[in-house]
């Protein structure tokens, strides 16, 4: 997973409450799984007419939008079912960091496990923000500092510890693993040699 320090963008605006995650990646996308590929399906529905061309009027397929790394969403982003798929998509398209004032909890925490800063804001903030995209200008996010950057303005926000310290050194749970794996080495062997048959090769 990749570190996650610092980032400058200029952010995509999509102001629609109750994002599910079948509409960040349909069902029709999720017999992979690769963690790569899928951004090209990203708001599928709302990126592609039923001829499969893009429709100009969608925020990230219009230029600079479609470049950047910093999703400015509405409330309760994320909702409906827990497929992983749908911070997948988000990161292959590029983005890794969504600001919204609310999320669903199961999507919120399988961001850090894939690299993506959720941050957490009130509206009355995302609505400063959200003219900084309207004129196409670039925000920074400072994940040690926990600032939102605009202009001469910035924004703290909240943050579970152990969360930003994965994010900061690129701990995905598989990394956390192996960060003990001695201990369970050590752990396996006693075991073996308390009870071997618990234990086979």
């Amino acid at each position: 997973m990749q570190k996650f320090n610092k980032l400058t963008s200029i952010p995509a605006y999509l102001p629609i409450v109750n994002i599910d995650t079948d509409m960040i990646i349909p069902k029709q996308f999720l017999k992979t799984i690769k963690r790569t590929g899928l951004g090209k399906n990203l708001f599928f529905e709302m990126r592609y007419d039923d001829e499969g061309n893009e429709i100009k009027d969608f925020v990230l397929n219009q230029k600079p939008f479609n470049q950047s790394k910093i999703l400015i969403a509405g409330k309760n982003f994320g909702c409906g079912s827990s497929r992983e798929h749908a911070p997948w998509a988000l990161l292959d398209f590029g983005i890794t960091c969504v600001i919204s004032s609310s999320y669903a909890d199961i999507f919120y925490n399988n961001c850090f496990k894939n690299g993506i800063l959720p941050i957490k804001i009130d509206e009355e903030k995302i609505k400063q923000i959200s003219e900084y995209s309207l004129r196409k200008e670039e925000i920074k996010i400072d994940l040690n500092e926990q600032k939102v950057i605009f202009g001469n303005n910035e924004i703290k926000f909240d943050l579970d510890q152990f969360k930003k310290k994965c994010l900061l050194e690129g701990l995905d749970d598989i990394a956390l693993s192996l960060e003990k794996s001695e201990k369970i080495e050590s752990f396996e062997k006693k075991l073996k040699s308390s009870k071997p048959w618990i234990l086979n090769d």
